[in-house]
């Protein structure tokens, strides 16, 4: 395996489009083409454009396939990747070079060809997108412009190399690859069915009359304009002057940046004072306007290059790399604000820089176009994307008159608080499953891998979607007992694997399942009785809270005689008797209660259970669900704080109505400590509620939507605060401050040795509960030297035998969902079977693909289901987001989904599928391989095949490690499944064989 991608033989990806695009109806993936209309078309240069959208110079415009596959999404402008003296194997780039998770980071520059492959590369790839207009019906043969990349110098843009490169774009005529694909195409024109021989004759040797000029950070500025008057006056191209963020000034990019939550992203001053000035920009800028004018030509600026940040998480193997994508947005449209005020709006802007679907018809309504997009085609959906940025941006009869500079600085004012570009407050979560992707079978709903409880939720969200409220709560119940509580207030993890996050936001699972459980509640509750204990065992719960609750669902409807025991009036725990009315109703609480005990649990409510002796002996079974009961302390020099959990009961028993003082401390920053400053904030004569922490708002343990709340609640945060001593009304603090990053990218605090007082009346301490050791010790089972009960984890039983425990009392303060887990594994256990089934939705590739090239704002109601990309179905982000088009989904006959295949020569390790794929895996090191040949093959150690005979479908394949020389039809250790993705390849995909 080589990080050197292959070039194809143009032969071979006409052969590749037209089979794909008969059989599947795709083309290299792409499953939408975007019609172009010529009302919509525009001018530019002097040719048509048939849309204002297309790759900025980057990895879509590196090789003739990713064109393509732009084009067919919905291109039609083309900024190529930037070619430049240094090239092939004498230009480093470190590998990985690519991170778009959230905000994108690259570490490459310029095309990884050699300056002649990037040649005939662009030339085949206009050959291509001619030959797909007309024999797909996609638009005008001519209705699209390639827009070439130069840099770094005039020196290196004169060298023989650049300026051959530059000529044969500006006129391919006399290049052979020009040559060989019109001599291709008209020798066999058989292949097509609208393409003629006309056609071919009349495709243009002049490829490219525009430049994007591209220099390195530092570039004098006389240099700069010297390029430029050399691509103007020498070479006669319409020109684009790509401009830096650093223009704006390091004060208003550090300001702009913490402002929105990237404060972690790190750079100097250096760049903003090396690079060009804005000072000089201006008089220059001026002064090639004049001089294009002159020369007849277009001038403009395009904005903006990346920006150079310093790599702190080895988010990439370098020093430095190129920030891009939802936090560059900001800052581009900025540049783009002041630049077009500068120039009272005359000013043409070619725009690059955190535009998509959500912005880009307001970036070209301003007047601002073509607009080239790099970091969105990264993402799941991939060039599939396009399309929706091309219908966005449809508007007939448009002309550059200009730019609305006031329209531009209002995109800019509002992107600062735009909440598609603002950072989350908490770092992300993983996305990741802990476990390496297969080589087969691979598609799964991420969704359903995070829940402990593994709820069939692509199931449940598409008979929400048709309304089928009583069949959604039956798929829901199946495996969640508690489906208002969970649809109330789960830390819904279900949420944070959603591949929705890689588009906006996540489906809101924990909302459909509410509409779920609101909408078919009664219809279910009709048809739930009470059954005889078939089993004819007993089993005793002793705590009501969800574990418990849970527990008593299973078990009676497995045939068990189940008694619940609660020291309460009320069922429902910490959820029913601590967590405040407005988190959640009783209302809510009363309805999975109806429905824990509809297969027939019997009730001990008041009555505490110390020890097991009362148990034991009349029950065949007894489950401890006791809770984390024991208080958490936390020590002060001088006070006492209130608990959390202990002031959260009294203010739900009385309504609010405590007597607290004005100002109320809440120490801690979980979510326990988020709902103690939220109840404390509705107390009666409290006015002031400050939260001290130790860490920044970003290290805080509790989950972004709860740390949200509490700030919209007015809560005041006191960060970077250690608590020492209350006195006089005062909370006396250390001041802290961050120091460095550990390995996971958490930062350790230090004390300045400073301190500051914080009004405190009240001081609540919400640091933690306990399990409860002494109920524990009564009850004669074996712990560890921290006070928890040892269990046999994969069945929850204790050293005593029959004796299980689970929830919070097992591992301590958890979640909801969690505790359910605990009691289905415990039930299951006692059973000795397994208490629930799986169901799958059933959808087809038709529902699935057109949403996942679309971004879409949350859905109310039932209606959000349908933002659900199915990827239990269908999961292809791997292929989706390489740019390469090197990792494929094919069809295989007898196997029910489709497979994923890597295919060797045509990926450059950039290692983009790596941060899309749900595995813990990267796909272009993991997945099945196809290799061009036994060399390739060798250099690699990827699990996979090189063809040696097509025909007979003969293979060397590399399987745990060993070689084995294969052919269709012999026995083989090679899994059946694998055996049948290379037959398929060979039979139904030989196109893709070199």
């Amino acid at each position: 395996m080589s990080d050197r991608m292959t070039p194809m033989p143009f032969s071979q990806m006409i052969r590749w489009i037209l089979k794909e695009k008969e059989e599947q109806g795709t083309v290299f993936g792409v499953y939408h083409p975007y019609r172009a209309a010529d009302q919509y078309s525009r001018q530019i240069f002097g040719r048509k454009l048939e849309t204002p959208v297309g790759p900025a110079a980057g990895p879509h415009t590196q090789l003739a396939q990713n064109i393509a596959a732009s084009y067919y999404g919905g291109s039609r402008f083309f900024e190529l990747k930037t070619v430049q003296i240094l090239d092939g194997e004498d230009l480093p780039v470190n590998k990985p070079c690519i991170k778009a998770d959230d905000e994108c980071y690259n570490c490459e520059w310029s095309t990884e060809l050699y300056v002649p492959q990037a040649q005939d590369e662009y030339i085949k790839a206009w050959f291509l997108l001619s030959v797909m207009a007309k024999e797909f019906d996609l638009g005008a043969m001519d209705g699209f412009q390639f827009n070439m990349s130069v840099g770094y110098d005039l020196e290196g843009i004169k060298s023989e190399k650049v300026n051959r490169f530059i000529d044969s774009m500006m006129n391919a005529a006399d290049m052979a690859a020009f040559q060989e694909c019109r001599q291709y195409l008209l020798d066999n024109l058989s292949l097509f069915q609208k393409l003629t021989k006309k056609d071919v004759e009349a495709i243009s040797p002049c490829i490219c009359n525009s430049v994007t000029l591209s220099t390195l950070h530092g570039c004098p500025p006389q240099e700069i304009e010297r390029i430029a008057t050399y691509l103007i006056t020498e070479k006669g191209l319409n020109t684009f002057i790509k401009c830096n963020p650093t223009l704006l000034g390091y004060e208003f990019a550090r300001e702009t940046m913490d402002k929105m939550g990237y404060d972690y992203v790190a750079f100097g001053d250096f760049h903003f004072k090396d690079d060009l000035q804005y000072e000089d920009a201006v008089p220059m800028l001026k002064r090639l306007i004049a001089l294009s004018a002159e020369k007849g030509l277009e001038f403009g600026v395009k904005i903006t290059n990346t920006f150079p940040v310093d790599v702190k998480q080895n988010e990439l193997p370098s020093e430095e790399m190129y920030m891009s994508g939802k936090s560059l947005y900001p800052l581009s449209i900025a540049l783009a604000a002041k630049l077009s005020k500068e120039f009272d709006g005359k000013l043409r802007i070619s725009y690059s820089g955190g535009a998509d679907a959500f912005n880009i018809d307001k970036i070209v309504k301003v007047g601002i176009w073509p607009v080239t997009v790099a970091t969105t085609l990264l993402k799941p959906g991939g060039y599939q994307r396009l399309e929706q940025l091309a219908l966005a941006t449809q508007e007939a009869g448009v002309s550059f008159n200009g730019v609305s500079y006031e329209a531009v600085q209002k995109l800019a004012d509002e992107a600062v608080t735009d909440k598609h570009h603002v950072k989350a407050v908490k770092p992300l979560p993983s996305r990741k499953l802990n476990r390496q992707v297969p080589l087969t079978d691979c598609f799964v709903a991420p969704c359903k891998e995070g829940c402990p409880i593994h709820q069939d939720i692509t199931a449940y969200l598409q008979l929400v979607g048709e309304g089928k409220m009583k069949e959604a709560m039956e798929v829901i119940t199946e495996k969640n007992p508690l489906p208002f509580i969970t649809g109330t207030i789960c830390a819904h993890n279900c949420m944070s694997k959603c591949t929705r996050n890689f588009y906006e936001h996540p489906v809101h699972i924990r909302n459909a399942k509410l509409t779920a459980a609101e909408g078919g509640f009664a219809d279910l509750m009709k048809n739930l009785k009470a059954r005889d204990p078939e089993t004819g065992k007993t089993a005793a719960i002793v705590g009501g809270g969800p574990a418990g609750m849970a527990a008593a669902f299973f078990l009676s409807r497995a045939g068990f005689a189940v008694t619940l025991y609660e020291k309460e009036d009320s069922l429902g725990g910490v959820v029913k008797h601590v967590i405040p009315g407005f988190r959640i109703s009783d209302e809510a609480i009363a309805h999975d209660v109806a429905l824990v005990t509809a297969y027939g649990a019997k009730l001990q409510l008041n009555t505490k259970i110390e020890n097991l002796d009362s148990l034991k002996d009349a029950y065949d079974y007894v489950v401890l669900a006791a809770g984390a009961s024991e208080p958490g302390v936390l020590k002060l020099e001088k006070g006492e704080p209130v608990n959390a959990l202990e002031f959260l009961a009294d203010f739900k028993k009385h309504d609010g109505n405590l007597d607290l003082g004005k100002n109320v401390v809440v120490i801690g920053g979980g979510n326990t400590a988020m709902d103690t400053a939220r109840a404390a904030k509705r107390t009666k004569g409290v006015e002031h509620v400050y939260l001290v922490y130790r860490r920044t708002k970003r290290y805080m343990p509790a989950d972004e939507e709860e740390l949200v709340m509490a700030v919209e609640d007015g809560v005041e945060f006191k960060e970077l605060l250690a608590p020492k001593a209350q006195e006089n009304g005062m909370l006396l603090c250390d001041v802290m401050k961050l120091g460095e990053m550990d390995a996971s990218g958490r930062r350790g605090v230090v004390a300045t040795g400073e301190t500051v007082s914080v009004p405190a009346d009240t001081i609540i301490a919400a640091v933690g509960e306990k399990v409860p050791t002494h109920f524990y010790e009564a009850c004669s089972l074996n712990l560890n030297d921290r006070g928890k009960v040892l269990v046999n984890p994969d069945t929850k039983e204790s050293s005593v035998k029959n004796v299980y425990v689970i929830g919070d009392g097992l591992g301590g303060p958890a979640t909801v969902v969690e505790a359910i887990r605990d009691a289905l594994t415990a039930s299951e256990a006692i059973a000795g079977r397994k208490l629930v089934q799986d169901f799958d939705e059933k959808v087809t590739s038709e529902d699935v693909y057109p949403r996942r090239g679309s971004l879409l704002e949350t859905q109310e109601g039932r209606v959000e289901s349908g933002r659900c990309l199915s990827c239990s179905s269908i999961c292809e982000n791997c292929a989706e987001v390489c740019p390469n088009r090197a990792n494929l989904a094919i069809r295989v006959p007898g196997m029910a989904k489709h497979q994923i295949i890597h295919v060797d020569y045509m990926c450059n390790e950039c290692g983009n599928c790596r941060s899309f794929c749900p595995y813990d895996s990267a796909p272009y090191l993991d997945k099945f391989t196809l290799f061009a040949n036994v060399e390739d093959m060798d250099n690699s150690k990827n699990e996979g095949f090189t063809v040696l005979n097509k025909a007979e479908v003969s293979c060397r394949v590399r399987y745990l490690g060993n070689i084995i020389e294969w052919k269709s039809g012999e026995k083989t250790e090679i899994p059946e499944a694998l055996c049948k993705v290379m037959e398929t390849v060979c039979r139904d995909y030989e196109y893709l064989i070199q």
